[in-house]
């Protein structure tokens, strides 16, 4: 065998890649071990001991800290640990209104809503379809009469046509997305959720985010709808507000029994300032480097630390910025920072602020806030003192004062901000800037604020007249594209609005989890029994190729940094199925050399030879419809395709090469190897079904049941469409006893505005799925929590649990339902244009294409006929569609199998086509010769799913019913349907010929 060495290498290179990724989780696991021993059931004590190992290096040699190793360790979605998933949608509707000032014109506001209309049907560019609606409405007026203004002049002139204002549209619109990504972000990141996930839904205005272990809608829903308010104000000197934290610290020592904190580190801090302008930086010394968080390590006594906390309990959470002076002695930093703080510790600190006794000493000219992120390497946060200069308690100037800012850099190369004031905002800004630099032995410091965090506090160098200024510091390019697109957020506003989200219980997380992982060995050891039993010691072989590949699979998503799903799991199971179904396929070859009477050397390099054309185009096309998947899907499909792109490629790498290297190597060592036993030696031997005889018999079949299924889809007025494909609300209750669904439809239907929800068991007989369209397309922040209260009031006294919600508006659900026709529109033509190009004649292509067609018609037949007969839900949603490629990729997988032999034979014969009854028996003796891979193959895949079918639990028993459904159609289509077709085809072209 050619490149063996090449594949050891390749294989030695992936496992250690992959041991190195999961060693992550290894380690963090380690460390919550210990903290959970140490804790003895105390929550408070297990949260205080993993906060203390945070910045503690506690990976082995390389010397990763606890939040490193956590941050990397395996990502496991919301269905398996519970938590929030959000989609946001940012209002381009108001950012046109606003970017115009707000315009009466009817017909401009008449574009706006028709805009909004049609982007709620499925359209996809706002911009444009705004632009396309006011020609319209409005033909020879110009756009730019109402957006060209003296603060855009610059990028938009009095006299620019039509297209130029759609220009700047789109770039404002893209500006706003990103700004508003930012602004969220940061507002995540201060909520304090745990490796919070957010991505920008490339070509749309929507930001999808996701927050495991968040269960507190209303509070989350006030989070990320409020309006961003970005402000600059004056700031304290350390020196001014040391005094005060000085009595502060003595008025809590007299008033408080304070309890020590559980641990506090010796933490080095660095106290990097920044510099507004461009003078030249101000003389530091070095020691202002070096400022360190005052506290207590973890070596010293739990006795010393609490009487610390009672002599100074402010200083035993909040560290003063000091350095050591020239004369030995311990001075102030100066500067705007006036304390810093664990993060842990700044909820304390607040708490301290905000006590009757200690807010009646700070002046009403002073607030606190804190940095927006903590120190690099660090979880340490700056605590600033803002000036309030006016009577009415307003910032010394507002976002709106910004007209532009961009990320640059300086003359030296380094990243800076600069930052484009309007007029009115210029006049203000020298002003504020000309107090700021008054004293040129103590420049001041003003801070730029969003939310009440701060973003940046630069020293103002001198006064900045003209209104372009240039913030500079110790900046990535990352800090400056962030803080740029800060200034820009107060600029205009882009309201973000929860246009969908899904909660998932940490209940049903947990039982998620141990359903999936249940299912997902019990499948494992199905496979492995088998083949070790059909295929003797060369299945030993393949399970060992099935190990090694589980290993690369999950390596290789933790490396990536994949996020690991239930779909995903099931994803997992698939891949293995399709390595089995690799492995069969030689197999079978093999054994079809071994019967000729070669010896085993030559027919395992036989049977590899002939199999990998089928595996290669077998995979291939798979592959296609994940790709498909990944790009038209989302959330839990993404996740699934994501798990199968990089299973099918993990699984052809050992499944071919790393099973190909074992079998070399028993060969070199003259071990004994077997394909089969006593019962399975002659199995599917001498088979002649004549499948092509009877293709009338099952197109008959086939129109039965379709014919069927659209009777049964008249008679309940349509398909099943879950809350994803039809908009709404869907809420998963869990009673503590069996309920009647038509008892809780009477009573949720008052309050729910006399609108009947739909009430439905799902899974045991106490728990049920309600839905229901109430307030959908009510866009106030409050209809959430309306809805919910209205729910409750519903459900009355009865003991429940809501397990999960999930939200989906109608403009999210037109998005779904085209992306899902997309899906399998393309699919088809991908697949038809692959085998094609693979076979050279167009009607084994379209002979396919029409299986797909037949297997989907098939599937959604079954589930209309089925639907209230199954003991679970039939829903028609995201994951249906998942399903329904899921299967066109087996049927394809099957289907090219076949093909391959068919050419396979005709290459044989010499011949590029045969015709007539020759034709027939060239189909019948393919079907038949790979009748026991496909049956071996379709059983294998069957009983996985059977078995995640019933271990699996019930958020994916609907798809996994839609796959087994799938597996019996695919199996049946290939061998009944799309082969036969092929024939009929190349009949009509005959006699058209």
């Amino acid at each position: 065998m050619q490149g063996k060495g090449f594949i050891k290498f390749i294989a030695i290179v992936l496992a250690i890649v992959c041991a190195y990724a999961l060693s992550f989780t290894l380690v963090a696991s380690k460390v919550e071990k210990d903290a959970k021993n140490y804790a003895k059931g105390d929550l408070a004590k297990e949260k205080a001991y993993l906060d203390s190992m945070s910045t503690e290096k506690v990976y082995p040699v390389i010397g990763f800290t606890y939040s490193d190793v956590k941050a990397k360790e395996i990502n496991l979605g919301l269905d398996l640990k519970g938590g929030m998933n959000v989609t946001m949608e940012i209002s381009l509707a108001e950012l046109v209104k606003s970017l115009a000032g707000n315009p009466t014109d009817a017909n401009f506001n008449k574009a706006i809503q028709n805009a909004q209309a049609q982007l709620n049907a499925g359209g996809k560019d706002y911009i444009k379809i705004f632009v396309d609606e006011f020609e319209k409405l409005s033909p020879g007026v110009k756009l730019a009469d109402f957006f060209s203004n003296q603060d855009n002049a610059s990028q938009l002139k009095p006299n620019a046509s039509n297209s130029e204002v759609e220009n700047f549209l789109e770039k404002e619109a893209t500006s706003a997305i990103d700004r508003s990504f930012t602004v969220l972000r940061s507002r995540i990141d201060g909520f304090g959720v745990v490796s919070p996930n957010m991505q920008k839904q490339e070509g749309s205005n929507r930001i999808l985010i996701e927050m495991p272990g968040v269960q507190d809608q209303d509070r989350i829903a006030k989070l990320l709808q409020g309006s961003a308010e970005l402000q600059f104000w004056q700031v304290y000197q350390s020196t001014e507000v040391y005094p005060l934290l000085e009595n502060i610290n003595k008025t809590l020592a007299a008033t408080l029994k304070t309890e020590a904190p559980a641990t506090t580190d010796t933490t080095k801090a660095a106290a990097a300032g920044s510099k507004l302008a461009g003078l030249e930086k101000a003389a530091t010394k070095d020691s202002t480097d070096k400022g360190k968080l005052a506290g207590l390590g973890k070596k010293d006594s739990t006795a010393v630390r609490a009487e610390l906390a009672k002599s100074n309990p402010l200083y035993a959470v909040l560290n003063l910025p000091i350095y050591q002076g020239e004369n030995g002695q311990q001075q102030l930093v100066p500067g705007a920072v006036v304390g810093m703080s664990l993060q842990k510790d700044t909820a304390k600190v607040n708490s301290y602020l905000k006590m009757p006794e200690v807010a009646a000493s700070i002046p009403s000219t002073m607030k606190f806030m804190w940095s927006v992120k903590p120190r690099e390497g660090s979880k340490i946060f700056e605590l600033y003192a803002i000036k309030v200069t006016s009577a009415d308690g307003k910032p010394d100037l507002g976002g709106e004062a910004i007209s532009d800012s961009r990320a640059d850099f300086d003359q030296k190369g380094k990243p800076e901000v600069t930052m484009y004031m309007t007029s009115e905002g210029a006049a203000k800004w020298k002003k504020i800037t000309a107090e700021a630099a008054a004293d040129p032995n103590n420049k001041k410091s003003i801070a730029i604020v969003l939310d009440n965090m701060v973003y940046s506090a630069p020293t103002v160098q001198n006064e900045i007249a003209g209104g372009v200024s240039s913030i500079t510091g110790n900046f990535t390019q990352a800090d400056t594209k962030d803080l740029s697109n800060i200034l820009k957020a107060g600029k205009l506003p882009a309201p973000a609005r929860i246009a969908g989200s899904y909660v998932v219980g940490p209940t049903l997380g947990a039982q998620a989890i141990h359903d999936g992982l249940i299912s997902f060995v019990i499948a494992f050891i199905v496979i492995l029994i088998f083949m070790a039993l059909y295929y003797h010691r060369a299945g030993w072989v393949a399970n060992f190729a099935l190990l090694i590949n589980l290993f690369f699979i999950i390596g290789i998503l933790v490396s990536l940094g994949a996020v690991l799903t239930l779909p995903g799991i099931a994803g997992i199971v698939l891949t293995i199925g399709l390595s089995v179904d690799a492995n069969i396929l030689i197999f079978e070859r093999v054994r079809e050399e071994l019967a000729l009477g070669k010896n085993i050397p030559t027919a395992i390099k036989e049977g590899f030879k002939h199999a990998m054309p089928s595996i290669l185009d077998a995979n291939i096309t798979v592959f296609i419809l994940g790709a498909i998947l990944y790009a038209f899907g989302s959330g839990p499909v993404q996740g699934f395709a994501t798990t199968l792109c990089i299973g099918i490629i993990s699984s052809l790498f050992a499944a071919v090469a790393i099973s190909r290297v074992v079998f070399e190597g028993m060969l070199s060592r003259k071990m004994e190897i077997s394909f089969d036993n006593k019962f399975t030696r002659n199995a599917f031997k001498n088979l002649a079904f004549n499948f092509v005889g009877r293709r009338k018999i099952y197109y008959i079949i086939s129109s039965v049941i379709i014919i069927a299924g659209i009777g049964m889809y008249f008679k309940h007025g349509g398909l099943n469409l879950g809350v994803d494909f039809k908009g709404g609300r869907t809420y998963l209750v869990h009673f503590d006893k069996a309920v009647s669904t038509e008892d809780l439809k009477t009573k949720l239907t008052p309050v729910f505005g006399n609108e009947t929800p739909e009430v439905k068991t799902a899974g045991e007989d106490s728990q049920v799925k309600i839905t229901t369209t109430f307030y959908i397309e009510d866009q106030d922040i409050k209809t959430d929590k309306v809805v919910e209260n209205a729910l409750k009031n519903g459900l009355g006294d009865s003991k429940y649990e809501i397990v999960s919600s999930q939200k989906v508006t109608p403009i999210i659900a037109s998005d779904i339902v085209n992306g899902a026709f997309y899906a399998v529109l393309i699919s088809c033509i991908f697949m038809f244009i692959y085998i094609v190009v693979r076979f050279k004649k167009w009607q084994y292509g379209l002979g396919a294409v029409l299986a797909l067609f037949h297997d989907v018609l098939m599937v959604l037949s079954f589930y209309t006929i089925l639907d209230g007969v199954m003991p679970f839900s039939l829903e028609i949603g995201q994951d249906f569609i998942a399903a329904i490629l899921t299967v066109m990729g087996y049927t394809m997988t099957e289907t090219v199998v076949v093909f391959d032999r068919i050419r396979e034979r005709l290459k044989e014969k010499g011949k590029e086509d045969l015709h007539g009854e020759e034709r027939n028996q060239l189909i019948n003796f393919a079907l038949n010769s790979t009748l026991s891979r496909t049956i071996l193959t379709s059983l294998t895949v069957f009983f996985v799913l059977l078995v995640i079918f019933i271990f699996g639990g019930d958020s994916i028993r609907g798809f996994i019913f839609a796959l087994l459904i799938g597996r019996i159609i695919g199996t049946y289509s290939s061998l009944c349907i799309s082969t036969p077709i092929v024939i009929d085809l190349g009949s009509t072209a005959e006699k058209r010929k």
